[in-house]
């Protein structure tokens, strides 16, 4: 019997800045395609296809499906959904005062991107480390479970190869169970994905063993470094 295995993916690039971030801006869309443009040539094709519940999921999944000729009907998993940055960012700086505020804030700063990375860091430590649990709609513990849930779900579907569209969180989850490291160091492994990476696991009897991670070649082939985007 052939092997059978599961593609991460991680969306395509969002609307980093701007009030609704779940959204691909015209980038996250022009990656989803060459992503869907690799795939079929490289000859994959999928039995099963899954996303999580965000636009920025759907449209990934619509655009690289398209790109590679694929039309499954798309199975939805909350598992595969995002912790919620918006929360975790206004518990960790309760004086900034929503999104507008803290557009405002990270404008005065040299490098908004890095400003918001290490603030974005920081929050989700906070997060992470059951200090404040009661503070989250969604604890770390809870939200780690539902993506492993996932995993197991996608793990017994009878489909020899799947294709999964979600975020850095979840996919960071899963590379951190399957590498048995430490759950809290689960989100250094996030930092550098890059969008549309893919990360593919081999499905076998006895659970997911992970093969490769953050792989970006369908970008690389263009030879075009404005491509490879981290948010």
């Amino acid at each position: 019997m052939s092997e059978r295995s599961l593609l991460l993916i991680r969306h395509g690039q969002a609307s980093f800045g701007a009030a609704d971030y779940d959204r691909l801006s015209p980038l996250g869309e022009e990656q989803s395609r060459r992503l869907g443009a690799w795939l079929a040539a490289s000859g994959s094709r999928p039995d099963l296809i899954a996303i999580g519940p965000r636009e920025r999921h759907r449209r990934t999944a619509e655009q690289c499906l398209e790109a590679a000729g694929v039309d499954l009907p798309l199975l939805v998993l909350d598992g595969l959904d995002e912790f919620d940055h918006h929360e975790l960012l206004a518990r960790h700086r309760p004086d900034l005062d929503g999104p507008d505020a803290l557009r405002a804030e990270l404008k005065q700063a040299a490098d908004p991107h890095r400003a918001f990375q290490q603030m974005f860091a920081d929050a989700v430590a906070r997060w992470v480390d059951g200090a404040h649990d009661a503070e989250y709609q969604l604890t770390w513990p809870r939200f780690r479970s539902k993506v492993l849930t996932a995993l197991q779900t996608l793990t017994e579907q009878p489909a020899r190869t799947i294709w999964a569209f979600t975020s850095g969180g979840p996919i960071a989850v899963v590379a951190n169970a399957l590498l048995e490291a430490p759950p809290a160091q689960t989100f250094k492994l996030s930092w550098s994905l890059v969008n549309t990476s893919l990360t593919r696991l081999r499905l076998g009897r006895h659970g997911a063993t992970l093969v490769t991670y953050n792989a970006w070649p369908h970008l690389e082939q263009a030879h075009a470094d404005h491509l490879v985007t981290l948010r």
